[in-house]
């Protein structure tokens, strides 16, 4: 940051502003997305983020760095937007057939997946040293979605101290509280992740590699043809299905053969169609079906997997086709 820029931006210079912030946005946004687990909070506290360090920006007095002082704008948004949050009616999207006894009922998490075409740029910007956590580990499905069981200010301090690798007493400030009240946070957050999250296990194929497009592509024929056997065959002796924010959740072959058995069998002569894309830093796919009355496929959502060795550990669907457009997918296609 050089002071010029600065002090064109306090006088009132939008693009002296937008110079200022602009290598943070990306950065800024995915912290969001951690705390908020929704690509749409993401976005719009990111805005208000934005604006609110724009009519504040006479307030900055360069104690701390102007990369911290985004992020304390930035967190305590999102904790106001939590807050909101707490109070709006549970948003949901029924499954379109009838599900067998789920292995158990999860807790109700309003989740999106994050297009990794939203992450280019993001892995450069370096944790600190405090850090606890690789970049490609903290986006990653499994840990958002355990970011999002725990309280709002513990995970605000997880996700600063232990992803982002800012010091307790930088955390305290941001939270505007004591570092002895961090790293109390801190502890307790730490514990409850440690027991929701899965073990790291057999590392997955390099994305986009050969052994990772053999594994995901066997998996698209396998559910492009309704064959249930061929996806069991691909899952891992632990796997999970998940739905969020539906709770019904699935483990096991058994488990997983009895849900796409049910499922295959509720669409009848369909056409399901999966497109290839990314989310999180893992494979996902825009699923489609098929239209009964026009010879098109019709999104209804984003399918994800998680891959563990050379078998797939979790399939994650999110249902809405409004999610297709935030990875430039259209909503219908040609059958």
């Amino acid at each position: 940051m050089t002071t010029s820029v600065l002090t064109r931006a306090r006088a009132g210079d939008e693009q002296a502003f937008r110079d200022l912030t602009a290598s943070y946005r990306r950065e800024l946004q995915v912290h969001c997305y951690r705390i908020l687990g929704s690509v749409q909070d993401a976005e719009d506290a990111l805005q208000e983020t934005l604006l609110s360090a724009w009519r504040g920006l006479a307030g900055y007095e360069e104690r701390a760095s102007m990369r911290a002082w985004l992020y304390k704008i930035a967190t305590n948004r999102c904790l106001n937007v939590l807050r909101d949050s707490a109070r709006r009616p549970e948003e949901r999207r029924p499954l379109t057939f009838e599900p067998p006894t789920p292995t158990r009922h999860g807790e109700f998490l309003w989740l999106e997946p994050y297009p990794d075409a939203l992450l280019e740029g993001v892995a450069d910007a370096a944790p600190g040293p405090e850090a606890r956590y690789e970049t490609h580990e903290t986006i990653a499905l499994a840990f958002v979605t355990a970011l999002q069981r725990l309280p709002p200010r513990q995970r605000a301090a997880l996700v600063l101290r232990d992803v982002l690798g800012f010091r307790a007493a930088e955390v305290a400030t941001m939270l505007d509280t004591t570092e002895t009240s961090v790293n109390s946070a801190l502890q307790r957050a730490r514990a409850t992740l440690d027991a929701t999250t899965p073990p790291r296990r057999d590392r997955a194929p390099l994305p986009s590699s050969p052994s990772e497009r053999e594994l995901v592509g066997r998996f698209a024929d396998a559910f492009e043809s309704g064959s249930v056997e061929q996806i069991v065959a691909l899952l891992t002796d632990d796997a999970w299905v998940t739905m969020p924010p539906e709770p019904f959740e699935y483990q096991g072959p058994a488990a997983i053969d009895e849900f796409f058995t049910q499922a295959f069998a509720a669409r009848g002569v369909r056409t399901d169609r999966l497109v290839p894309t990314r989310a999180n830093g893992q494979p996902a796919f825009g699923h489609y079906i098929g239209d009964v009355h026009a010879p098109v496929v019709r999104g209804v959502g984003v399918i994800v997997l998680t891959l563990e060795g050379d078998r797939i550990a979790q399939l994650t669907r999110f249902g809405g086709a409004a999610l297709l457009a935030r990875f430039g997918l259209p909503r219908t296609l040609p059958r």
